[in-house]
């Protein structure tokens, strides 16, 4: 009677693997269950997807985030020179920079590609795809964030938010223990942004159909030099986070009529999924997930049926 319990449990086990991890690993959705508040400190598992990525020479260089077990999405500039990654350091579940981290775990890196068109940030294709030498464990405070398929929008003024360890103004780098910053900024349209850049002829900035903005135009919020690589999230009607942008440049950091721009991640989409086979993005995989909760429920009425015969 044990020897066939265990059996069924393993069975089971084995058809609802799926239902299981995507309660486990379902992207965009912190299990801490943490909620964005008022100030600029980020609470403890907030952003379980942030990545600090460092390099044994400077310490703190860039930001990412986990999209993947084996996979981090940051940006190109991060990576000078893409063929030598020997130098760097990832880490997830990290929260403070200087100070001691319960949940964090250190990764070495195995390649980064890079889109064959990269150039410099104003140029656009301002992405790297990190794979990892092993896999994260997920955990409580290390959880993946959704990626959007290409027909996933982002309309102007939705509110986002932008997470990193980078300088809190111009020159100025985060003091203290270095906990995780947040802030919140909306999105701006292409057209409003190139005008805002524009009202400087002197300054040559070209908005391009990879790139998405954020901020304000008066100033005062927006991403800075440390912060390359990170995350711009926008939470989803049915309250799931996905990242709409990768930090990429700016003309100096919170200046009037200077709104962050950002690596455009539903332009990447095909560049991503070639890279990484099987990868589901926010939009496309609503329904293969519905379908696999759906057949692995199916799945459990009938083996639980078995168990209790």
């Amino acid at each position: 009677m044990i020897q066939n319990s265990d059996f069924y449990v393993r069975l089971l086990w084995c058809f609802t693997g799926v239902m299981v991890c995507h309660a486990q690993e379902e992207c965009g959705k912190p299990p801490m269950g943490s909620r964005i508040v008022g100030g600029v400190d980020a609470s403890m598992g907030a952003w379980p997807w942030q990545v600090d990525i460092q390099t044994l020479k400077d310490g703190h260089v860039c930001g990412g985030t986990i999209i993947t077990q084996e996979w981090v999405l940051s940006a190109a500039h991060c990576f000078p020179n893409p063929l030598d990654v020997s130098g760097y350091i990832l880490y997830v579940g990290r929260h403070r920079l200087n100070s001691w981290n319960p949940n964090e775990m250190s990764h070495l890196v195995e390649r980064v590609v890079i889109p064959s068109g990269y150039l410099d940030p104003n140029s656009g294709q301002d992405m790297a795809l990190v794979q990892l030498q092993r896999p994260i464990v997920w955990s409580g405070f290390v959880h993946p964030v959704c990626l959007p398929d290409a027909g996933t929008l982002f309309p102007g003024d939705l509110p986002c938010y932008i997470t990193g360890w980078g300088n809190i103004r111009d020159g100025v780098s985060l003091g203290g223990v270095g906990t995780l910053q947040q802030v919140q900024v909306p999105i701006i349209s292409s057209s409003s942004c190139q005008m805002m850049y524009d009202l400087n002829p002197s300054e040559k900035v070209g908005i391009r159909s990879d790139m998405i903005c954020a901020g304000y135009q008066e100033g005062g919020k927006d991403s800075c030099q440390g912060d390359s690589g990170g995350p711009l999230v926008c939470q989803m009607v049915n309250g799931t986070w996905v990242q709409a942008g990768v930090v990429s440049f700016g003309l100096g950091c919170a200046h009037a009529n200077h709104p962050g721009v950002y690596a455009k991640v539903s332009t990447f989409s095909s560049f991503i999924q070639s890279n990484i086979p099987g990868i589901r993005l926010y939009g496309r995989a609503g329904p293969n997930w519905a379908s696999s909760t759906v057949l692995a429920s199916s799945l459990v009425i009938l083996l639980m049926g078995q168990l209790l015969r």
